[in-house]
């Protein structure tokens, strides 16, 4: 992992832009967060999720169709590999993250993977291990939009950073 990008921090806001709720939160990006294990490059993240009471972990990647989650935060932690994630919906921008990263999307922010290297690997988890959704901002009805931002606004704040914890750049 690079080391002038370990530890720092970016954040990131987006519009609605009708089908892409997004946030009033920000997007937080933790770079060179977490030293991937090397025996098990994903344990680190779980590990550090779990500490910090993001719960619910799954080892994949990232869908290539924007989608969002609004019954839940989501944090992903990048274990293998690297990527160009689309952040906000087709009007969102494109942010490139590599092994040791971690993306926290806020509920509703929209989200997809243009592209990736071999053997990309990510692990996901959600505050207090909540339940998630999945909705498909643009194969659906705005109704879905307008129904999704009720919910948004009903999901509670973390009550700790996926990665700092109490004192994290994660609003609560």
């Amino acid at each position: 992992m690079a080391g002038k990008r370990r530890g720092r921090i970016e954040t990131a806001l987006f519009e609605d832009d009708g089908r892409v709720p997004n946030s009033r939160l920000p997007v937080v990006i933790h770079r060179g967060a977490v030293e991937p294990d090397p025996d098990d490059p994903a344990r680190a993240f779980e590990r550090k999720f779990a500490e910090n009471d993001w719960r619910g972990s799954w080892r994949w990647s990232i869908f290539t169709f924007h989608h969002y989650h609004s019954t839940s935060h989501e944090v992903l932690g990048i274990a293998i590999g690297k990527a160009v994630l689309r952040l906000g919906g087709r009007k969102g921008r494109d942010f490139k993250v590599a092994a040791g990263d971690v993306i926290v999307l806020p509920a509703g922010t929209g989200h997809k993977r243009i592209e990736s290297s071999p053997g990309f690997l990510v692990v996901g988890a959600y505050p207090e291990g909540r339940d998630r959704d999945l909705i498909k901002p643009y194969a659906t009805s705005v109704a879905v939009h307008d129904a999704a931002l009720s919910r948004i606004a009903a999901v509670p704040l973390p009550e700790y950073d996926p990665v700092q914890g109490k004192k994290g750049a994660v609003p609560r």
